[in-house]
C-alpha cells in the first residue's frame, strides 16, 4: 500500500514538472511534445492506465 502512495507521489510530481514546463513553454513545438509526454502521466495519476 505505502509503495502504491510513493509511487503516485512520484508519478504526480512529474507531471506537475512537466506541466510547469508546458505553461512556461513559448515555442509551440515543444508544448506539443511536453502534452505528448504528459499524457501517461495523467492517466496514471487517474489510474486510468
Amino acid at each position: 500500500m505505502t509503495i502504491m502512495i510513493v509511487y503516485y507521489a512520484i508519478t504526480a510530481f512529474f507531471g506537475a514538472v512537466l506541466f510547469w514546463n508546458f505553461v512556461k513553454s513559448k515555442d509551440v513545438q515543444k508544448a506539443i511534445l511536453y502534452l505528448v509526454i504528459l499524457m501517461p502521466f495523467v492517466l496514471r495519476v487517474f489510474r486510468l492506465k
